[in-house]
């Protein structure tokens, strides 16, 4: 039986008897069946398109034709492990390093975004001899067991789960809603300050450092842009106490951030991380992923006499699409895109901002671009019901959006590259009608806002998942403003 065969309801029925309950899905109360994509589009099972504005794994367009030649041509050729010379490693590595510092230098190519900030991990403490990492609040780095601990937006979701006395979380530098905003004189400069105090309330503990790691820019935290100068005063107190700075790449690598390759560059020429993690864009859906770090930190790994293997890292036919990749995105200027294409989508975001109480702020570099919905601009009373009925409104008009954040009120733009101006203007276009419609409702106008207290909410763990908060619609087909649905 060949996929797309079965319908949706039987889909589902399989699903529910053999795929782990946990294992959450878009969209649950009306879950959508895709079945074939390309480009930004995504089609279900009765050929409907959707315009994919979430998927940055496909970071070069679904199925692009030059990947899956690549993929295909070298699958009926060779795939074996990299324990037998061949060319495709090599030749990718060398062509990966060339986009990075000369520093960083050594590759180690994994399978998902995970396994390379686990690896990360062993690295940095192999080579420090210490054990304790400093993350970031509203961080996330993967699945694994290791990976949990570092990720406070995963760990914080355990009932009753004590954080590692090994793990640190400094405050997110989000100048938008966090400690230090953007009216602070130097932003950069008191979050690092808040890490220099962690690593001395370590100390007095009898902790040592061994790497601070954080997203380049925040995805699941909500779309943060750490402001320019922090990382380098981060990365000076943590190398002071001995640790290195691993810079997470796995979502905005690869030219997202328009401007540059790396979102880590934004920092500035002088900052280079001591380690560097990829994945999802680096094999544009195909599971691999490479973990990027200096000479240095390499031989000390080495030197502890343990032999590094991984089966399927770094395989012919993985380097053989890696390659095709980097091919595309540099002759369809993809990256040059990115940074055209984001602009334009940023300044109708903020055309409608002026106009439309319920966004709070804009954020993002290239085509990685966040929209946090709040209810009060000066509470910043986050809108996380309202957020869901945006993205549930938008997959009504054929529309895929997701939202994050602590208070799931951020709406996330991560199309893939090929996303293009006339995609922006129909977003923009569909999200001013429901806006307006949400106001409307809520009794919000940019002289009134509802003051709803600056509490924080809490939503759903599940991006997109179960509890979608749905307003009761008045006879006029407008959501009533005094009334509302429990989530469910």
């Amino acid at each position: 039986m060949s996929a797309g065969e079965l319908d949706k309801k039987n889909t589902i029925d399989l699903r529910k008897k053999h795929i782990g309950p946990s294992c959450k899905i878009f969209f649950s109360h009306d879950p959508l069946k895709i079945v074939r994509a390309k480009g930004q589009y995504m089609f279900n099972e009765k050929g409907q398109q959707y315009l994919d504005c979430i998927n940055n794994v496909a970071h070069v367009g679904h199925c692009h034709p030059d990947v899956v030649k690549a993929g295909s041509q070298q699958m009926e050729l060779l795939n074996t492990n990299t324990r037998f010379l061949h060319d495709n490693l090599v030749l990718y590595a060398k062509r990966l390093q060339a986009t990075l510092p000369d520093k960083l230098s050594v590759c180690y190519f994994v399978n998902s975004g995970s396994e390379a900030n686990d690896l990360a991990l062993r690295l940095a403490w192999q080579y420090t001899g210490h054990k304790d990492i400093i993350t970031l609040e509203n961080a996330y780095h993967g699945h694994v067991s290791s990976l949990i601990d570092i990720s406070p937006y995963k760990f914080q979701q355990l009932s009753g789960a004590e954080q590692s006395q090994f793990v640190h979380v400094a405050p997110s530098p989000d100048v938008y809603r966090g400690k230090y905003r953007a009216d602070h004189a130097d932003p950069a400069t008191a979050y690092a300050d808040e890490v220099r105090d962690i690593i001395e309330q370590a100390h007095k503990k009898g902790g040592k450092i061994a790497a601070f790691i954080a997203e380049s820019l925040q995805s699941c935290g909500g779309q943060v842009i750490p402001p320019k100068g922090y990382f380098q005063q981060v990365a000076d107190h943590v190398r002071r106490a001995g640790g290195v700075f691993i810079a997470d790449e796995v979502q905005v690598g690869f030219g997202r951030v328009g401007s540059h390759f790396w979102a880590f560059q934004l920092q500035g020429e002088d900052f280079v991380p001591d380690i560097v993690t990829m994945g999802k864009p680096i094999g544009n859906g195909h599971p691999m992923s490479c973990v990027v770090t200096t000479r240095e930190v390499a031989e000390a790994f080495m030197s502890s006499g343990m032999e590094y293997f991984n089966t399927f890292g770094g395989n012919p036919v993985s380097c053989a699409i890696g390659l095709a990749v980097l091919d595309v995105i540099e002759k369809e200027n993809l990256q040059d895109k990115a940074l055209r294409v984001g602009q334009y989508l940023c300044d109708l975001l903020e055309k409608l901002k002026d106009k439309h109480p319920l966004i709070g702020d804009i954020r993002g570099r290239g085509l990685f671009i966040g929209v946090e919905l709040v209810r009060d601009r000066v509470k910043l009373t986050p809108a996380t019901a309202e957020a869901q009925e945006v993205i549930y409104k938008l997959k009504e008009q054929f529309v895929l959006l997701s939202a994050d954040g602590p208070h799931r009120n951020v709406l996330k733009f991560k199309p893939p590259l090929c996303f293009s101006t006339e995609d922006a203007d129909l977003v923009v276009e569909k999200m001013e009608v429901i806006l307006t419609e949400l106001e409307k409702a809520l009794g919000l106008n940019m002289n009134n806002t509802v003051n709803g207290g600056n509490e924080r909410q809490q939503a759903s763990a599940d991006e997109n998942g179960p509890h979608r908060s749905s307003f009761i619609k008045t006879n006029q087909g407008t959501p009533h403003p005094s009334k509302r649905l429990k989530t469910r």
